[in-house]
């Protein structure tokens, strides 16, 4: 693959097209498009290919972690830089490349900021080529490699709660201490966690993840209304299963996450976070990680799970897991068990 100047336009189409493969998560348009326009006023990311890397190449993963509507938080572009500096410096060792953790309309956008600031190479890439509810799930099953240690470093606040952080330990410990670094830095915090190596991301992430989002947005764009629709489940080899009004919605958020169900044309659906079964008349249609998402049925605007509202007029698609680009974490039954605690309807049966 030629590497890839982006541009706004391309922007537009990565915020939207990760929309649509966020599957009701993922974050924000209008997050994704903010950030998405800060880094191409800074600059013009270059979106390179995982085969231009030797194997043996660090690769990390860059996010934001946190709430990002909470009142104090304050992330600045120099904190997305040094959180790779401290990272950097903690490893001993340049890093080649970087990559953000899943797509969606917040989160297909991760990386661009930094890459030009930091002039480290922007990846065609992500953890997982669609969002998904833990942070597990887009860890690359580094959950599965013995012995492995998790180095992460956040960055974030001002004045009094500006903080810099670094962590070595395992996933799940690391990851719960980054969280509590966001809280005290006043909710959110710049990120890079878990080097890697090219051969090791390559055989367990999803190359190619951006240029699929972007080509996911320029047909949702290209078109308007059904067209636009129409335009997006051809491109995915998905289809159209239900249209109509939003009834029974019901969302509980907890832990930081959103759990709950909605009906959508006699269609029911449950979510935590993304979208997680397709159901009618008790029968399974769809169970994540198939991609399951609802477009504003006259404009094809992307919903959220967290957007959703009682009267709504929605369609809802659906792409077969085959069709996208997933992460080995995916075929983990261990990491795939937390969904059926959660949503309370069996999953690993739809899926192994």
């Amino acid at each position: 693959m030629a590497r890839i100047k982006l541009d706004m336009k391309m922007m537009e189409h990565a915020v939207f097209g990760g929309a649509v493969l966020g599957g009701g998560g993922g974050g924000w348009i209008e997050e994704g498009l903010q950030l998405g326009r800060l880094a191409l006023e800074m600059g013009q990311p270059e979106l390179r290919s995982i085969d231009e890397f030797a194997d043996d190449d660090s690769f990390v993963t860059v996010s934001l972690v946190g709430a990002p509507g909470a009142k104090d938080k304050f992330v600045s572009p120099i904190h997305y830089a040094r959180s790779l500096e401290i990272l950097s410096r903690q490893l001993n060792k340049p890093i080649s490349a970087i990559h953000t953790n899943e797509n969606g309309a917040g989160t297909t956008v991760n990386g661009w900021l930094q890459s030009v600031i930091t002039g480290i190479p922007l990846l065609d890439f992500a953890c997982n080529g669609r969002a998904h509810p833990t942070g597990t799930m887009g860890a690359l099953n580094l959950t599965e490699v013995k012995d492995y240690v998790s180095h992460q470093t956040a960055n974030g606040g001002k004045d009094d709660r500006y903080i810099e952080f670094s962590i070595s330990g395992s996933l799940g410990r690391a990851a719960s201490m980054i969280r509590k670094a966001s809280v005290e830095a006043g909710g959110l915090v710049a990120v890079a966690r878990n080097p890697v190596s090219a051969a090791y991301a390559k055989a367990n992430g999803a190359p190619g993840a951006i240029t699929q989002a972007i080509e996911v947005g320029e047909a949702l764009l290209g078109s308007k209304g059904e067209a636009a629709i129409d335009a997006v489940v051809a491109k995915l080899g998905g289809q159209v299963v239900a249209a109509g009004k939003v009834t029974d919605f019901q969302l509980e958020t907890t832990g930081g996450f959103d759990v709950g169900t909605v009906r959508v044309g006699g269609y029911e659906m449950t979510f935590w976070n993304e979208y997680m079964t397709l159901e009618k008349d008790g029968e399974r249609l769809a169970t994540f990680p198939d991609l399951i998402m609802t477009l504003d049925a006259k404009t094809a605007r992307p919903v959220v799970t967290a957007a959703l509202e009682n009267g709504q007029q929605l369609a809802v698609i659906v792409v077969p897991r085959a069709n996208l680009l997933l992460s080995s974490t995916m075929s983990n039954k261990k990491l795939m068990q937390p969904v059926e605690d959660i949503i309370k309807k069996p999953v690993l049966d739809y899926i192994f």
